[in-house]
């Protein structure tokens, strides 16, 4: 039978003062990509696409007619091709999100529709080690957001710079460092190109006095400083932003070779997808490039799928995977955090009836 093909949009409300280096952030808007099979509708594969506004390339004014007009082109499949669907000939080039949408619910559908994207340790039980991210605020929120992280058992944090006052920063990384090693914490930075050409290796080097484990993309992307920074930084780089918009294997490793980051990071809403991350980090593997994945605060439908992406491949390090509880009415899911890691508690459930309400 032929496969029918729905999407459902959501906003969710944050439930806490969300502040990035962007701006503030009230709320963030994901569409819920539905397929199924017309005589089998009550197994129903989801994914999420969710571009982030002001940093996406697909977050534009003609992304729902492109997704539209997308899975009306699944309409046009059985079913039975569901296991080798030539999404590659479907998707959209330059809609990372949508490409990861389709790939995640192609999947799930495959799976029986129960939210298994890979059969995987991960959904077998597998904890990931991952970062516990301090939003931005002034000292006494970082603090206490630390504080928390750390009672909690991370052994993992990542604080955004450049967005506030640098003394006020660099006095918070201080009070960190005074009461742990870095062989009890590991710091991570995330600078979203805040610093310039003129003032970012001065940065690095105050910054640096704090056994700090890598800093994500010091200088806005495509800046042509950006190659002697990750040459000459005392701080090991990671490229975010960076990887934003290239699209294809020789551009990747074009890119990859030119600039040789030590770090990159991969968001599959904003990379790629599924596809798109497999393929640089097998790049970044043959140039022996450390990586790690984020989610990009996707609802936990699609934090669930990028778990299992990432459970796919050897984990050495922490991930960026702990967004999930954000929203003030996120998707019912047995995704959990504890002691700084993720995982797929089997008392629990999935409730995705909110994706289904008109």
């Amino acid at each position: 039978m032929s496969l029918k093909a729905a999407y459902t949009k959501k906003t969710f409300r944050f439930n806490f003062d969300a502040r990035t280096s962007r701006g503030q952030m009230e709320d963030k808007t994901s569409w819920f990509v539905k397929i199924w099979d017309a005589h089998h509708s009550d197994i129903i594969g989801i994914g999420e696409c969710g571009p982030l506004p002001g940093l996406s390339i697909d977050y534009r004014p003609d992304f729902e007619k492109k997704l539209s007009a997308t899975l009306d082109q699944i309409k046009h499949f059985a079913s039975r091709d569901i296991a080798t669907l030539p999404l590659r000939k479907i998707l959209p080039i330059g809609y990372p999100s949508i490409v990861f949408g389709l790939e995640t619910a192609v999947r799930d559908l495959s799976h029986g529709g129960r939210r298994m994207i890979f059969d995987n340790s991960f959904s077998k039980g597998l904890r990931i080690p991952i970062n516990g991210l301090i939003w931005m605020g002034d000292s006494d929120i970082m603090l206490r957001q630390i504080d928390e992280k750390i009672s909690k058992g991370f052994k993992c944090i990542k604080l955004k710079v450049g967005g506030i006052n640098f003394d006020l920063e660099c006095e918070i990384l201080n009070h960190i460092r005074k009461r742990f090693s870095r062989d009890e914490i590991t710091l991570r930075l995330d600078a979203n190109g805040a610093f310039t050409g003129d003032n970012v290796m001065e940065k690095l080097r105050i910054l640096s006095q704090f056994d700090i484990h890598s800093i994500e993309q010091p200088v806005k992307a495509r800046l042509t400083v950006m190659a002697e920074v990750c040459r000459t930084s005392p701080i090991p780089v990671a490229l975010d932003e960076e990887l934003i918009g290239i699209e294809g294997r020789d551009k990747k490793a074009s890119m990859l070779d030119q600039l040789k980051p030590h770090f990159i990071v991969i968001k599959p809403s904003l990379h790629g997808g599924i596809s798109g991350t497999n393929e640089w980090i097998e790049l970044a593997k043959d140039r022996n490039i450390g990586w790690w994945i984020t989610s990009a605060l996707e609802s936990n439908i699609g934090l669930n799928a990028i778990c299992q992406l990432t459970a796919n491949h050897p984990i050495s390090i922490p991930q960026g995977l702990g967004t999930g509880m954000i929203y003030e009415r996120n998707i019912l899911s047995p995704l959990t955090v504890d002691k700084g890691a993720i995982y797929l508690d089997p008392r629990g459930g999935w409730d995705v009836s909110m994706i289904n309400e008109q």
